[in-house]
């Protein structure tokens, strides 16, 4: 079935249900998006009431698409996994050697499916841990739903794109929330930088499906390279740390980094 046969049907199948669709268009131009699998969990999200709007794209990543949304009047973003253009050897990395998801074997798909629900735990654990990022709503295969962080249907600004009033401040809290996330949620996000944090008054972590834990073989190596690109965006702005002395804060114990 074209694409266009692909979202008319889904069109139709969701205002049955009462879901608006707040920018069809927008949708439509994602072609590698909305294939059989990914409407089956739209489906199944639609009919338990999670979605009942679905708006246009809010941004467009390496491994997924995330829309804007709405869960009666509270708004959502929707993240979809690509399963067709999804980067197996990437997902394999992170996933290989965490405890929590050592059954995960097999195709492509299975992997974004382990993906997602990942990610999904991992947002609760930084949650738990009083670590701002996105709520985590639900998940259905390759879909994840969770809190809208911006406002008028328009998110937060990346940190890059942001002139900050205190870029120390900033520095300083962004290792502080990377400090919690190793001690308290027992997590190492893998992928910090200034691409994969908001700020709005306060700076945000999104993006932990690859996020580990510390017992990962690799956990210490990723946090090396998260204090590195830390400290390559914020030394242009302002005093920065030692990366061993910030490695050793964090982790608790004298060790080498990686």
């Amino acid at each position: 079935m074209s694409l266009d046969g692909i979202t008319d049907r889904f069109d139709r199948e969701v205002e049955k249900m009462g879901v608006r669709i707040k920018d069809a268009d927008q949708m439509k131009v994602m072609e590698n998006v909305f294939d059989d699998v990914t409407l089956l969990a739209l489906y199944r999200l639609v009919h338990k009431k999670l979605i009942t709007a679905i708006g246009g794209s809010i941004s467009t990543g390496k491994e997924a698409n995330v829309f804007y949304g709405e869960t009666g009047g509270r708004p959502v973003a929707i993240k979809i996994y690509r399963i067709r253009s999804a980067n197996f050897k990437s997902m394999s990395e992170y996933i290989t050697g965490d405890p929590r998801f050592a059954s995960v074997r097999g195709t492509r798909k299975e992997l974004v499916f382990a993906w997602t629900r990942k990610e999904f735990a991992n947002l609760q654990r930084a949650r738990d841990a009083g670590i701002p990022v996105p709520e985590p709503v639900a998940f259905d295969r390759n879909i994840l739903l969770m809190e809208f962080l911006g406002a008028d249907e328009i998110p937060f600004p990346q940190l890059r794109a942001v002139e900050l009033p205190d870029p120390e401040a900033v520095y300083t809290d962004i290792l502080a929330m990377a400090k919690r996330l190793y001690r308290e949620a027992r997590l190492v996000h893998g992928d910090l930088s200034e691409f994969n944090i908001l700020y709005h008054d306060r700076p945000y972590l999104i993006d932990l499906g690859q996020a580990v834990t510390p017992d990962h073989p690799r956990a210490h190596a990723f946090l090396a390279r998260d204090i590195r690109n830390i400290n390559r965006f914020f030394g242009r702005r302002c005093e920065v740390r030692d990366e061993r002395e910030i490695f050793v804060d964090i982790i608790g114990e004298k060790r080498l980094v990686p």
